[in-house]
Parts: C-alpha cells; structure tokens; sequence
C-alpha cells in the first residue's frame, strides 16, 4: 500500500539548521497508470537509478521486462561500501572490480528538490536521518529504495545476476547471458535467454580513466584513483596530489584537508603563475597540471613549484565500459565516445532493440534517466516512430561535425551542459510528458552560480528560497493528484 504525503509546510522552515525543507509526514509517492500497447520482452541491464526509471517507463508501456543486477540490492553507484579495489589504480584487468565509487562524506552537489524523478519528488520524509536540503548518499539510496518499492520494480529484478554477454540473434532478437554471482552458492552455470530489446543501465564510475605523467614509472610514492577513496584517516600527515577539478576533487581536497599535512591540487583549469592558497583551508593549494615525477619523490607543476608527495591522487573521471556487449563492431568506444548513437541513445543500425540510458554528463540525471526511459519505451511499442537510419545518422555525424569544429575532443561527445534542457526538452516533446518545470531550471542555475561564488558553504547556504517554495507548492499539485 502506498503511503500518502500529507500536511506540507506550505513557507519555509525558520529554524534553518540544514537548509528551508519542508517535511512530510510520509513517504514519497506517484501515480502509476499503465498505458496500454504493444508488448515487448525486454531486458534492463542494471538496477541503479537508470535502470529502475527504464523499468518502470517499459512496464507502464506495456512491455514485460526483467532487470539484471550483479549487485544484492538497487541504487548502483548510490550504494556505498567500504570495500577498495586491492589495485588502487584501477589498471590491472585480471581485479577484482568493486563498483562503489562512494565516498562517506559525499553529499549531493544538486538540491533535493531539483533531483528527483518528475512525479515522484524527492522530498524529506519526516522521521528519517538526514533531511538536508543537500543530503548525503545514504538518503539517496532510501529514496531509490522508496522508488522502487512504491513502483512496484523489486519484483521485475534478478538481484545477484551479472550479465556476462549480449549479442544479436537476428534482426529484434538479442541473447542476453548471465550468471548468478551473489547468493546460491555463486558460480553458478551461464544462462542464455532471448529478448525482444535491451536497455543498457549499467552507469559509467566503475571503470576509472588516468592521468599520464612523465617520470611516474620511477616515482616512489602511492597511486590511486578516487574510485578507492572512502574517507579521509589515511591520509593523516601527508603531502597529496589531487588531479583533477571536477566535483570529486573539490570534495575530497577538502574532506583529507584536516589530516593530511598539505593538499596540492593539479588541474587543467588553474590560471599559470604562482600557486593559489585556498582561502579557506590554508594547506590546499592549487597548481597548474603536473609537468613531470622523479625518483626522489617530488612532483613538479607547470607553474614551476614543486613538492615531495606521498600520494597522487587521480580524479579524472572514468571510462565508458561495456565488455559485455557484443555488436561486430557496430557500437564502439572511441577516446570515451560510445557510438554512433543517435541523440545518445539509441544505435542507428540497432535500433530500436538496443539503447542506452545515462551516458549523457553534466546533467540533472533522474529527470534525464526518466525522460530516455520514456522515449525508449514508447520507441520499443511502436507509439513514437523514430527517424530512418539514415537521417539518424545523418544527426550523428554532424553532432560530431560540430564539435570538431569547436575543437571539442571526443571523449566530450556526451558532455552535454550547453544543451542540457534542450535536449531534455526535446525528448519530453518525443514522447509527451511535460516540458522541464521553468523553477526547476531557475534553480539548476541558481545553484550553479551559488557553487560558483561559496564552493565550501553552497550545500548549506543559498538565497532561492522563493524557487524552493515554487518546487513544494508543484508537489503538493502532484501528491493531490494521487
């Protein structure tokens, strides 16, 4: 039975020890009328927040769907464990894989009210731990854990199952093969079944990208990749380089900040000249790029500074990574661009059969993932009509066109921040949901700038109560309607 949200702060809390929330007295939830059409056996790869959204958006299109995760629960990369990969770089093909890329003080980087799926706000619940209006990942987890329970999804999933192949078996027919890997004993024999469709869910933190860097071969000191941080303790009275600048970085730069002697940060994005001192941790610095690593343990930046280092660090990202996938070819990943796909989704030679959902970056991603869903689904029914192959890709080759143009390298082909509610619009106008809540960009950008000018205070203070307000009274509208 789904549990109702009632009596909402219709202001904005006075007491303000985490941010202007206001609270439910129960748990989260949606309407879910199934429309009917034309059904398709389809296969979901992964149970993480993609992967429940395409469920749901298949189911309510009147496919039968069955989703694989290797993993004992859902979440995917919100499920955190403490468990490192004993390779910390991440380079040894024959490792064990961990696929948590959590960190324990991770907290969300977008508010609460702007992250969740369109009709299933993601709204702090009255009683439970953390009500932040940035929260930390174990609340995010609950709340895919609510998604998925309130939906109806753990019934549709193979927990414990790791797809190991998926290859054509004529035109609309894929053989998906997988085997149990938690539970039952493991090990257990290779199963072959055969699917209308596939959608790959599999996310893209599991497979981490390095930085190359002269002279690292005859460097003493220890490599890791951020895919293995969890928290701070080891890094007690060390000298660390943090490559990178993207959000990991910032937050793991000042998360070790406390116990470690000194933080160096290289990145690509830093001003030459002289290092820059953090105004707000005194033992952060940040350089331009790493130029080269000697055998003494030093580490020489671009700007000419230098420092005996105990640890790099490397948060550079990951890699695209389906090593499951067998398509002779067809769908391939070229320097981090998986392609060609049409609109980033689906393969123009393969489609409908086979799409994907989640690769797109520098996004909003539960309303993207809910979107994609939505045109795949429709796509697999026969409800939307995609466009031919050859206009498909036609579409392809001038996005790549495009960027070679700008001098955009491929492996920022799915970087699509210039035209993130564009794109999200245009799939909306696809498959006939709602365009993208104006209050809802307002605050996407208003949070942008408010990282921007308070990079260490921006998940607890901000000035766009009146959008938070605008947000809740849009869900008191969606909680009625059910």
């Amino acid at each position: 039975m789904h549990r109702r949200h009632k009596g909402f702060n219709d202001g904005l809390n006075e007491n303000r020890p985490y941010a202007s929330v206001p609270t439910a007295s129960a748990s989260r939830t949606f309407p879910c009328t199934p429309i009917m059409t034309a059904n398709r056996r389809v296969a979901v790869i992964g149970a993480g927040a993609s992967g429940l959204s395409a469920a749901r958006a298949l189911r309510q299109e009147g496919h039968s769907v069955a989703v694989f995760e290797r993993a004992a629960g859902i979440g995917g990369t919100w499920i955190y464990s403490t468990v490192v990969e004993s390779d910390h770089l991440n380079t040894d093909p024959n490792r064990k894989i961990v696929h948590s890329s959590l960190y324990d003080s991770l907290r969300t980087n977008l508010p609460r009210e702007s992250m969740g799926f369109f009709d299933y706000p993601f709204v702090a619940v009255a009683g439970e731990e953390d009500c932040r209006r940035f929260p930390g990942h174990r609340e995010v987890l609950r709340y895919l854990e609510d998604f998925a329970r309130e939906s109806g999804l753990y019934g549709l999933i193979r927990f414990g199952v790791e797809v190991v192949r998926v290859e054509m078996e004529g035109e609309g027919r894929w053989a998906v093969v997988s085997r149990r890997v938690v539970g039952g004993g493991g090990g257990g024999a290779d199963e072959s079944e055969v699917f209308d469709g596939v959608v790959v869910c599999v996310g893209h933190y599991t497979e981490p990208r390095v930085a190359e860097i002269p002279g690292i071969d005859s460097w003493p000191g220890k490599q890791m990749h951020s895919h293995n941080y969890r928290v701070p303790e080891p890094f007690q009275g060390q000298v660390v380089v943090i490559i990178g600048s993207a959000a990991s970085a910032t937050d793991i730069s000042k998360d070790i900040a406390g116990l470690a002697k000194e933080v160096h940060i290289a990145s690509r994005s830093a001003p030459g000249g002289t290092p820059m001192k953090d105004p707000a941790h005194a033992n952060i610095f940040t350089h331009s790029m790493i130029v080269k690593a000697f055998a003494d343990g030093t580490v020489l930046f671009q700007d000419g500074s230098s420092a005996f280092v105990d640890v790099i660090m490397h948060c550079t990202g990951y890699k695209y990574h389906f090593p499951f996938l067998k398509t002779n070819g067809i769908v391939n990943v070229d320097d981090n661009r998986v392609g060609p796909l049409y609109k980033h989704v689906f393969p123009p030679l393969l489609a409908p059969y086979l799409s994907f959902i989640g690769l797109t970056t520098k996004i909003i991603p539960f309303p993207m993932f809910q979107l994609q869903s939505k045109w795949i689904a429709g796509v697999l029914s026969g409800r939307i009509v995609l466009p031919t192959q050859e206009e498909m890709m036609e579409d392809v080759k001038n996005l790549y066109s495009e960027m070679q143009s700008a001098g955009w390298p491929k492996r920022y082909t799915h970087n699509i921040e210039n035209y993130h509610f564009e794109y999200a619009n245009w799939l909306a106008g696809e498959c006939g949901h709602p365009q993208v809540e104006e209050w809802r960009k307002l605050m996407y950008y208003a949070n942008r700038k408010n990282r921007a000018a308070k990079p260490d205070r921006y998940r607890d203070e901000w000035d766009d109560d009146d959008l938070v307000k605008e947000a809740y009274e849009h869900f008191k509208n969606i909680f009625i309607s059910t």
